[in-house]
Order: structure tokens, then sequence, then C-alpha cells
């Protein structure tokens, strides 16, 4: 398909929430033309997605955010449990990733979603992006060409924008979704619904709930409730659950001040006052995932392609990687690469999904056989470090001899702690920190490495033509030899002991600009 880029707006994306962001600042650095909606007058106002696992940060480093998510966040806090007024015992919820100088960031951490929200908004801005808030999508057309989209503003106002691609990040009652008739098939994974809110507690007992502890009670009859205190807030989240019998929470009815100090009190037997509620839900605790991610010029991601329970800590994280998956793609595809680079998104993302949603389910069923804790311990596998695609069609493994258990294409690309020729400590991260391919060159030979806008090379070894030293062998034992062209979302898309295999796998899938390699 011929792409037009004569239009204002390249691509138009449904929703500011975590999904929405990342991918508009991945097309900012880019200089792609976008815009981004949003129907609320300002960001996402809960705690909800409050899990940050390994890989999620390992994307906020690319971006630009890790230190400011770092200085508000905090590592899972121990859980402590209770039996009415008495403290029991704790334990750990999430297990770290084990200790590797190939993972810079171990631990799985919690920041409220509506903090995420305003780190990626400022990153946003920073880049020259803003946020059309209080704007709806009301409806759209599509055609071989691009997407017409009706937009309506603060002043109801209709607006009709002309865009090359519309992204739908618009949540898990996408009415973009439900516009194209994609079915979302899934099931309802437990009985009862599940109430979460975020809210501010005064009464004698409110200095028991400790920052250092996630507070929880539960009993046989399912009836959990946690009190954690949110970071950066004095606000407390409250998470319980009802198991259908016949209690089943009401929004609205059963989320004011007066109904949830009722339920709080005699759920922990502590004395407790709701003095406020400043956001609340009632969800059940569902799983479901849409048949296709691509619809024409129409794409979804985040919620709006998948919904997850809670339990895990995986939605927003599988969210924010359709993003990132995403976003380079988009670009290249407006810059001359080939569709099929477009069509991999559906064919890798819809894969993870569907194994994030089976691991969800797991760890919740994990949860209910730990009634008396109420929560299972997470493993490394929650983390996302060991999600790749090496089934996609971008992933090219070309060396002639690969040990069993050795990197491969479609796997992450480890970190690795190097130096400069100077001396000064250089991180592999920092070496694919932004928009670019990058080519590691871990053979020792001194074969020509091809140039090109889209590329950084990155010759590792001892010799003078070395960019990056390998003092510790944390190179050479991660990749082993060859040739690595890690894709801007940190997975190896090509694997090689020939250097010319880069600019034939360039031509093939970036078209105009990967011939110029």
């Amino acid at each position: 398909m011929q792409q037009d880029t004569t239009y204002g707006t390249e691509v138009l994306i449904a929703g500011a929430g975590p999904t929405g962001l990342v991918l508009a600042i991945e097309l900012a650095r880019r200089g792609v033309r976008h815009r981004i909606v949003e129907r609320s007058e300002r960001g996402f106002p809960g705690s909800r997605g409050t899990g940050l696992q390994p890989r999620t940060l390992e994307l906020f480093d690319d971006l630009g955010v890790i230190d400011a998510v770092l200085r508000d966040s905090v590592v899972i806090p121990l859980m402590q449990k209770w039996e009415g007024r008495q403290r029991m015992g704790t334990w750990q919820l999430s297990m770290p990733a084990a200790d590797s100088p190939t993972v810079p960031y171990r631990d799985a951490r919690m920041l409220p979603q509506w903090r995420t929200v305003e780190l990626l908004c400022a990153r946003l801005e920073e880049l020259g992006g803003r946020i059309d808030f209080g704007t709806e999508l009301t409806g759209f057309t599509q055609d071989a060409d691009g997407v017409t989209a009706t937009l309506t503003g603060p002043g109801g106002a209709p607006e009709t924008v002309r865009a090359g691609w519309l992204v739908a990040a618009d949540g898990g009652r996408s009415s973009i979704r439900k516009a194209l008739g994609v079915p979302f098939t899934g099931e309802t994974l437990m009985d009862g619904h599940s109430l979460v809110a975020d809210v501010l507690l005064d009464g004698p007992d409110r200095p028991l709930l400790d920052r250092e502890h996630w507070h929880m009670w539960s009993n046989m009859q399912g009836a959990l409730v946690g009190l954690r205190p949110l970071e950066g807030t004095d606000a407390v989240q409250v998470v319980t659950g009802f198991r259908g019998t016949g209690d089943e929470p009401v929004e609205g009815r059963d989320t004011t001040p007066e109904a949830l100090t009722r339920l709080i009190c005699e759920r922990t037997q502590l004395d407790l006052t709701v003095r406020e509620v400043r956001w609340a839900s009632v969800f059940r605790l569902r799983s479901a995932m849409a048949d296709r991610f691509r619809e024409g010029r129409v794409l979804l991601a985040g919620d709006a392609a998948h919904v997850h329970p809670p339990t895990g800590g995986q939605g927003l994280n599988t969210s924010v990687q359709d993003a990132y998956n995403l976003g380079w793609k988009l670009a290249a595809l407006l810059r001359g690469a080939p569709e099929a680079l477009l069509d991999s998104y559906d064919a890798e993302r819809r894969r993870v999904a569907a194994d994030v949603l089976a691991l969800s389910a797991k760890v919740l069923r994990a949860d209910l056989s730990e009634r008396e804790a109420g929560m299972s311990t997470r493993g490394e596998d929650t983390h996302q470090l060991k999600l790749g695609y090496p089934g996609s069609a971008l992933s090219r493994e070309l060396r002639r001899a690969v040990p069993e258990g050795a990197l491969r294409a479609g796997d992450r690309a480890p970190d690795a702690p190097c130096t400069d020729p100077s001396g000064a400590p250089v991180r592999l991260f920092d070496v694919f920190r932004g928009p670019h391919f990058t080519l590691l060159d871990v053979t020792g030979a001194a074969a020509a490495l091809p140039e090109a806008p889209w590329l950084r090379t990155c010759r590792v070894g001892d010799g003078p033509e070395a960019g990056l030293r390998d003092a510790e062998g944390v190179v050479k034992s991660a990749y082993g030899s060859g040739y690595f062209l890690v894709r801007p979302d940190g997975y190896v898309a090509l694997a090689t002991d020939d250097v010319a295999d880069v600019t034939a796998y360039a031509r093939e899938w970036l078209g105009a600009a990967g011939a110029a390699a």
C-alpha cells in the first residue's frame, strides 16, 4: 500500500493513558506528526495500574523517564498479614530477578497509575507534544489511504481530522474496537466483583498503616481487604473482593465514604474513617483479547486489545509494551518501510498477550488457593524479561553454530557493563537508548560495518577499532559471537556471522530507509 504522508496528522491516537502516551512519545522522538486526544478533562485520576515490572522499567529508561519513575516509586513492600487488630507474619509478594549485570532493574516497583501518567505527559511535552484533553473521538471512517475521524472537543463543536492511521488506546470498553466489529473473546475468571478505591483515612488506628507494608486481611469466605499507603500522597489504596454472596458492590452506592468506612471496619476490625474518596472502581476479574489488533488503517493497543485481571501486575506493562512495539514500526512505515513490517505488530503482540493472559489466570488461581494469605508470591515469570519474538518473521537467526540455551534472534537484548576507549563506564543500554537500530559487532574481526542514518554501530572487543571494551566479559558471555542487529524496542532482530546480512535485512524490512545502509 502506498503511504500518503501529506496529512497534517500522520497518526491519530485516541486515549491518553499509559499506552497512548508511550506511543505518542515514540512518535514524537521520531518526528512523526501525530495527535493524541483524551475524552476526560485531565489524566487518569486513580491508582489502578500500580505495578511496574523490570522490563517496563527498561522501556522507561529508553524513553527518558526512568530517573523520575525510580524517584517516585518504591519496591513492592512486604505483605503484612493481619487477623483483626493483630499483626501476624509478613511475606514477599514479588521476588526480584536474578542478580545479573545483564538486568539493570531487578525489582518490580509500585507507582500509582495517575503518577505514571503525569510523568509520561511531562516527557511528551519535553519532546514538543501535547494532549487534547476533553476531546473525544465520536466517529470515524477509513479507506485505502487513511482515516477520517470526527472529534468533539470541550465546546461541543465537531471537528473533522484526516490522518494516515488511527490507534485505539481507548480502554477495555473501546468504542473504536466495537465500531470495527472486532470480536473481544474472553472469560470471567471468578464469581463476584472486586473493588478498588483511593481514599483518605482518619481515625485512631490510622497510624497502624505504615508505609513499609501492604496490609492484608482475609478469611476463608474470601472477604479480603488490602490497605496500602500510596506513594507520594496521603491516600490509601483499598482493594477488596466479593465472592457472589449477595453483598455485591454497586459503584456509586457502595463507594461513598460512609459505605467504604463500614466495609473497612467490618473486614479489618480497625477504627478507621474514610474522609474522602478520590477515585473508585467496581469490576469483575476478567480476561479477554481482541481477535485481531489491526483492521485496515486502525490498530488496537493496550486495554482496547486485551484486558487482564490485576493479579500478577501484567495489564499496564503489557499495554505499554504494545505501544513500544508499534511506535517504531509505524514511523518506519511512514518513511518507506513495507507494510509487512506493520503486520508483524499484530502477529507479535497477540501471541505475547495470549501468553500473559494465561499467566495472569495462573497467578489468580494460585491466589485463590492461598486464602489464608490472600496473595501468592510472584516469581520471575511476571517480570516480562523472558518475553520475546523468536517465532516472528522479523527475527532472523543466521549463525551456523549456536549453543543450546544461547541468545537467539527474537530474544530481549541483554544489558552489559563496558568501558569506552578512555576507560569511562558505558552500558549497552546507553548505546541502545534512542529511536535507532543498533548493530553490535562481537566477532573480533575488522570487517567494515554498514552506515545509515537509522543505525548506530558498535564494535565490542580489545582492538584499536573497538568502541566498547568488554572488560568483565559480560557481553561475550551474554551474546556469544556474531553480528547482532538490535531493534529500537530492544530485541535482537538479526544474529549472523556475515555482516552483509545486515544490509539485506534492512532492505527487506525498512524499504527505502534500509536501502541507504
